[in-house]
């Protein structure tokens, strides 16, 4: 029986299994972002999680604890110098997961996962952006936004005069529309158009 037992084989022997994550581990962290089915990236995030939290400590220790799942030494440099500086603040959930159109030839859900501090969509300059308020109530807001009124006007506003051409009415023979045509004309010389 396989009570209590979570993990996704992903029809593949346990030594199979470490295998391909090792290696689908490794290409996230050199390429920062992989395109793989949806079962694999749900099981690339439980596996390389915590080793991205194994590397924000810099120690020999860690070092060969990382090496020892990922088995690559260009990807465990990358990860202690690059990765781990950007995800030193971050308290978890270093990966995210974004699904995608089936794949064409077997129909299988694809996903793209990827590194979260290195994403430009939905990165930190988005968030800087301050959102507007939507509320109507008054109260201070109000306050505030009468001083600056004030100072602008203070300043002297030099108007402008626009002479609008009189216009010429046509005769009472074409179409009752003409007259309701002319009073837009009007609006629209008087609104400078």
């Amino acid at each position: 029986m396989r009570h209590g037992k979570k993990i996704n084989h992903l029809g593949r022997t346990d030594s199979h299994r470490k295998a391909m994550l090792g290696n689908m581990a490794t290409s996230l962290i050199l390429h920062k972002r992989i395109t793989t089915t949806l079962a694999k990236a749900k099981a690339l995030r439980v596996y390389v999680e915590p080793i991205l939290t194994k590397a924000k400590s810099d120690t020999t220790h860690s070092r060969r604890t990382v090496f020892s799942y990922l088995q690559d030494k260009d990807a465990v440099t990358i990860l202690f110098r690059e990765i781990a500086e950007k995800i030193a603040t971050r308290p978890g959930g270093y990966t995210r997961i974004i699904k995608m159109e089936n794949r064409l030839g077997d129909n299988a859900e694809m996903a793209l996962i990827e590194l979260v501090d290195y994403n430009t969509v939905y990165g930190t300059d988005t968030a800087k952006t301050e959102k507007k308020s939507t509320r109507r109530r008054g109260g201070a807001g109000k306050a505030k936004t009468a001083a600056p009124a004030d100072k602008v006007e203070a300043a002297p506003v030099a108007e402008e005069v626009v002479e609008v051409a009189p216009v010429v009415e046509t005769p009472a023979a074409e179409a009752p529309e003409a007259p309701a045509a002319s009073a837009e004309n009007e609006e629209n010389a008087e609104k400078g158009e």
